[in-house]
C-alpha cells in the first residue's frame, strides 16, 4: 500500500452568535458559546441600522470576547438589515452603498483587533428598475474596496452565494457565479485575497452537488458554514449527509473554519455534537 493521502484534520466549528445563543444578550453570547466548549465565534454585522456605531458598542463587544477566550473567526461588513429583507449593501445606488462604504474601516479595524481574518461581504438584492449591470458595476467597485481593507486588516475577503428559494431578488445563488466575482475582485484589486464562503445550507437549498461542489471549490474557500437543509436548524434536522461532506471537506485538505450558522434552541444547540461520534466540536 502506498502512503495515506492528504487530509486535513477534523474540522474546526465556530458559533454564529448572530443566529445561535439568541436567547442572550449580545455582550453574554461568547461566555455562553465558550461555557459549550467552544474557542471560536463568528457574527454578522451585530448592529445592522449602524455601519459606524459609537465606540464604547465596539470596545464592549471585544471586551465581552476577549473576556470569554473567544476567537471571532469571521465577521460580516454592514449588510443592511440582516436578518430582515436585506442581503447586502454593496451593490445598491445610493444610501446603503454609502452606509457599506463609511462600515469598512471600521468593521476591518474591529477584526484586526481581534485577530479576525475573515471579512464577508454580501452582494446585495437586485433592485427595480435599475439595471443589473449597473449593480455589478458599483458591486465591484465596491468589493475592491473593501478587498484594500481586508488587506489592511491581515484578512481575507469572503463573497457568499445565497439561495435563490429565500433570497429571490439576490443576483449570486451558485458557487460557480461567486466564483466569478471572486476571480474579478481579485483581478481589479492586484491583491489575490478575495475567496469564497461556501454556505453548504445556501447551496444545497439551490439543489447543487454538494460532494462535486466541495471537490471542484475547495482551493478558492476561505470559510465554510453549515446548516441542515431544508430548515436552516442543526445538523440531523434535515436531510444533508454531513459525516459525508466534513469528511469531504477533509479529503479536499480545508483546514479552514466551518461555521454553525444555523438556528436552534439554546439548551439543544450542540446535542448533535455530543451524540454524534465523527463530530470534534473543538
Amino acid at each position: 500500500m502506498g502512503p495515506p493521502e492528504p487530509r486535513s484534520p477534523e474540522p474546526r466549528f465556530a458559533v454564529n452568535l448572530s443566529l445561535l445563543l439568541t436567547e442572550l444578550p449580545l455582550l453574554e453570547r461568547p461566555a455562553a458559546a465558550a461555557a459549550a466548549g467552544f474557542t471560536a465565534v463568528e457574527l454578522w454585522w451585530p448592529w445592522p441600522g449602524h455601519p459606524v456605531p459609537e465606540k464604547r458598542r465596539l470596545d464592549a463587544l471585544r471586551a465581552a470576547l476577549e473576556d470569554a477566550g473567544t476567537r471571532l473567526v469571521g465577521l460580516n461588513f454592514y449588510a443592511g438589515r440582516l436578518p430582515g429583507p436585506d442581503r447586502g449593501a454593496l451593490s445598491l445606488p445610493g444610501p446603503e452603498s454609502e452606509r457599506f462604504r463609511a462600515n469598512l474601516g471600521v468593521a476591518a479595524d474591529f477584526a484586526a483587533s481581534l485577530g479576525c481574518t475573515a471579512l464577508n461581504a454580501l452582494y446585495g438584492n437586485r433592485v427595480p428598475g435599475i439595471d443589473g449591470k449597473v449593480q455589478d458595476a458599483l458591486a465591484l467597485d465596491n468589493l475592491v474596496r473593501a478587498a484594500r481593507a481586508a488587506d489592511r486588516a491581515g484578512a481575507v475577503l469572503l463573497v457568499e452565494a445565497l439561495n435563490a428559494v429565500e433570497s429571490p431578488r439576490y443576483p449570486v445563488t451558485t458557487a460557480e457565479r461567486a466564483a466569478e466575482v471572486v476571480d474579478a475582485v481579485n483581478a481589479a484589486s492586484g491583491l489575490d485575497n478575495a475567496r469564497l464562503l461556501l454556505d453548504l445550507y445556501h447551496l444545497a437549498m439551490g439543489d447543487a452537488d454538494l460532494l462535486a461542489t466541495i471537490a471542484r471549490w475547495t482551493p478558492m474557500t476561505g470559510h465554510v458554514q453549515i446548516a441542515d437543509a431544508p430548515g436552516r436548524g442543526a445538523p440531523g434536522t434535515g436531510l444533508l449527509d454531513f459525516p459525508a461532506l466534513l469528511d469531504a471537506l477533509g479529503t479536499a485538505c480545508y483546514a479552514g473554519w466551518v461555521g454553525l450558522e444555523y438556528k436552534a434552541d439554546r439548551t439543544k444547540a450542540f446535542d448533535w455534537l455530543h451524540k454524534t461520534p465523527w463530530a470534534q466540536p473543538l
